[in-house]
């Protein structure tokens, strides 16, 4: 963000960062509940074939930050791909851009608040979850108001933990696939044939990519951090190294759940991690891995506090929001920006505590595809920011498509298929407010008196 992308927007806070403290960001903002935990979804649908779904997930997250970096290395931007849509389409793919996100972050942290208050009921069953919400969030934003050094801080820390969760896993996994340590039945199953790979065949495959695709939510982050690095131009570099580490780490500790747990056993409910170390008889291992859980879903709710934050603030610099909400004060984050995120964060606790499990299942698979149009706004705009050559249109197109696929395949899927419409409802609803407020520009430009 300019020289800075800070909650705050002051320029002198915040170090300079090095590519590889980026990276270390990046793998902070994106390991979460949707690994950890999504990543069942993706195996109930596709199975084995799951590994594709996730390097062909992998490759469009790649793509898409690619071109968000080279943009970004280019003109840095207040905003990153909010800025760069409304520079390449102008002020309605700015507005429309930053509005999508700013409420699908805000759904997606309501979920993200319920899972966490799931996992800790592992430890305190009798506890209402909204408590849990509650302390969550209060927690979340004590994080945002240390500003962005404590915030870099804290997700260095939380990635270190959650990397380590999954070497736990796949050290544990090698200890079993070589003998070492003995389960229930202690037996591996590898597909021996293309119907036990794709045992739900393509459209298997094509239901679950998206939930592929939600286990690498958290790139934008890195974009709007992108501008503090010390040189601009390591920034594809930063995002390479890190979906290199992640999309490794993903394909190894997802090859060996699938081949320790029968993939009839699955479900939406546990972590396939937890289900697959079940068999084995490590007491405590259960323990450290809730608390892996609730560290990751905690580090990228406030990855998601921090960018909901800051698009507000830029969106009110731009005109796109009232101009109170980037009014700075003495904390470190704008106080209205602050409040009206907490008001936000509120409604969202209340939504997923309140209604149906289904319903907001949908809700929340509205924002996962709201956040993935985004990611087409970030391809589109680069074909106008960046003169492309032809290596890079085919990237360009690639990406396209493959996020295309991924959306288009909720429509295979009776429980995933609500949330596509609802997604289109949010976009329809952010359209028409903008045409409203466009109109009434208009009418008021009208009635000013000639050459006042």
């Amino acid at each position: 963000m300019g020289s800075q992308c800070t909650p705050s927007s002051s320029s002198s806070e915040g170090k300079k960062l090095q590519w590889w403290q980026l990276s270390i960001i990046g793998v902070g903002c994106i390991i979460g509940t949707g690994f950890f935990l999504g990543s069942s979804l993706a195996i109930t649908m596709a199975g084995p074939a799951v590994l594709v779904a996730f390097i062909l997930a992998a490759t469009g997250t790649y793509l898409v930050f690619d071109a968000l970096s080279r943009m970004s290395a280019k003109d840095p931007q207040k905003g990153s791909f909010r800025a760069y849509a409304k520079k390449a389409y102008g002020h309605w793919a700015g507005f429309t851009s930053g509005w999508v996100y700013w409420s699908s972050e805000l759904l997606i942290m309501g979920s993200q608040l319920t899972a966490l208050s799931i996992f800790s009921r592992f430890w305190f069953p009798n506890i209402p979850m909204w408590v849990f919400a509650a302390c969550f969030a209060v927690l979340g934003i004590i994080v945002i108001l240390t500003g962005t050094n404590g915030f870099e801080k804290m997700e260095n820390i939380f990635a270190v933990i959650k990397v380590a969760a999954i070497l736990m896993f796949l050290i544990i996994a090698a200890l079993a696939l070589f003998g070492i340590i003995h389960g229930k039945g202690n037996e591996f199953v590898t597909p021996a044939s293309m119907g036990d790979f794709f045992p739900n065949g393509m459209k298997g495959l094509w239901t679950g990519l998206i939930f592929a695709f939600y286990a690498f939510g958290g790139i934008e982050i890195m974009g709007m951090m992108a501008p503090r690095l010390k040189n601009k131009e390591d920034a594809p570099k930063a995002g390479k190294v890190m979906l290199l580490a992640l999309t490794t780490i993903y394909l190894l500790s997802i090859a060996l759940a699938v081949t320790m747990v029968r993939f009839e056993d699955f479900n939406t409910k546990e972590s396939p991690f937890v289900l697959a170390l079940d068999r084995y008889h490590l007491p405590l291992v259960p323990h450290l891995f809730n608390g892996a859980m609730i560290i990751a879903g905690f580090s990228t709710m406030c990855a998601s506090l921090f960018a909901v934050i800051t698009m507000i603030v830029t969106l009110a610099k731009d005109g796109d929001a009232p101009k109170i909400l980037a009014k700075k004060g003495k904390l470190k984050v704008p106080a209205f920006a602050l409040l009206l995120t907490i008001a936000g964060l509120a409604g969202s606790i209340v939504l997923a505590l309140a209604m149906p499990d289904k319903i907001y299942e949908y809700l929340t698979t509205a924002a996962g595809l709201m956040l993935l149009y985004n990611w087409l706004f970030v391809l589109f705009s680069y074909k106008k920011i960046i003169d492309l050559d032809s290596f890079q249109k085919i990237k360009q197109v690639t990406g396209i498509l493959l996020i295309l696929f991924a959306v288009s395949g909720t429509l295979l899927d009776k429980g995933s298929r609500p949330g596509f419409f609802i997604s289109l409802l949010f976009v329809g609803i952010i359209v028409s407010v903008l045409l409203i407020i466009n109109k009434l520009g208009k009418r008021r430009k009208g009635l000013e008196p000639q050459g006042a």
